[in-house]
């Protein structure tokens, strides 16, 4: 009984992927969305690329998915110029920040569905994938597509290890980190190790059922657009999340997986790691 004790009484903690702790090659990064939250993560992944560079780390590579293109109602809350209208929105935020931070990363103008893996299995394999996507549809979609390629690609270099989910309502939102299947962890004295962080559509099913807009009606102003997602909730999400995102790659342990925010009453919940 005092052994039982003694495990419940530690910390939780999940230590991250031995080979992302000293990689040879840059981290492969599946960017799932352009929209509000998307662009945001996007610009985010670039300033953190620059820093791991700079630190010595091979930095990311990142391939952004979208098959949107600019709208007028775009201009203002996500980042995007009247220039850029009618442009794919993965082509335009990508060439832009290739431009600006000299790197390499590549627009890919299509959906992240069960198609990939007919098309271009190649293209699902990623050891990140971070989705910005509009509903609970596409999330389960995307996580089966993981859970595939990890089933098949186990030992390759670019299969899937993480997967973090953004999703927001209007004032609202959560970002959560799951494994793709599981990550071997050392022995520990002081915590108890997680090698497993449960898939967002499997432990928060009921929670993004409720989340999820039922007005998929595109928005025909900036003013309208105000009405479903409050003008900074993306963005407080995306800088959240890549606060999450460093401690992954810096520190190679977690004691939170994510976070639930109401940026109505400024108030953020962390999502403590939980020992398998």
């Amino acid at each position: 009984m005092k052994k039982v004790k003694s495990i419940q009484s530690k910390t939780a903690v999940h230590i991250v992927d031995k080979e992302w702790l000293n990689p040879y090659n840059p981290i492969v990064v599946n960017l799932i969305g352009a929209g509000g939250t998307g662009n945001q993560v996007l610009t985010a992944l670039a300033r953190m690329n620059h820093a791991l560079i700079a630190l010595n780390h091979p930095g990311l590579f990142v391939r952004l998915f979208d098959n949107d293109k600019v709208e007028r109602a775009n201009l203002g809350r996500q980042l995007f110029a009247s220039a850029e209208l009618k442009q794919y929105k993965a082509v335009a935020l990508i060439n832009r920040v290739n431009l600006f931070f000299g790197t390499n990363w590549k627009a890919v103008t299509s959906m992240y569905d069960k198609t990939i893996l007919q098309e271009d299995a190649e293209l699902a394999k990623a050891g990140l994938t971070i989705s910005c996507v509009d509903t609970v549809n596409a999330r389960i979609e995307i996580a089966q597509v993981l859970k595939t390629v990890h089933r098949n690609n186990g030992n390759s270099r670019n299969r899937p290890v993480y997967y973090m989910d953004f999703g927001n309502s209007r004032f609202t939102g959560q970002v959560i980190l799951s494994t793709v299947g599981k990550v071997a962890q050392p022995e520990m004295k002081k915590y108890c190790t997680a090698e497993t962080l449960p898939m967002v559509t499997d432990e928060f099913e009921d929670l993004l059922m409720a989340s999820e807009s039922t007005d998929n009606t595109p928005s025909c102003s900036l003013a309208e657009a105000l009405t479903k997602q409050d003008l900074f909730i993306n963005s407080s999400l995306a800088n959240l999340g890549a606060s999450l995102l460093w401690q992954l790659f810096r520190e190679g342990m977690l004691f939170n997986r994510g976070f639930f925010l109401n940026l109505k009453e400024f108030r953020t919940q962390p999502l403590k790691v939980v020992a398998s």
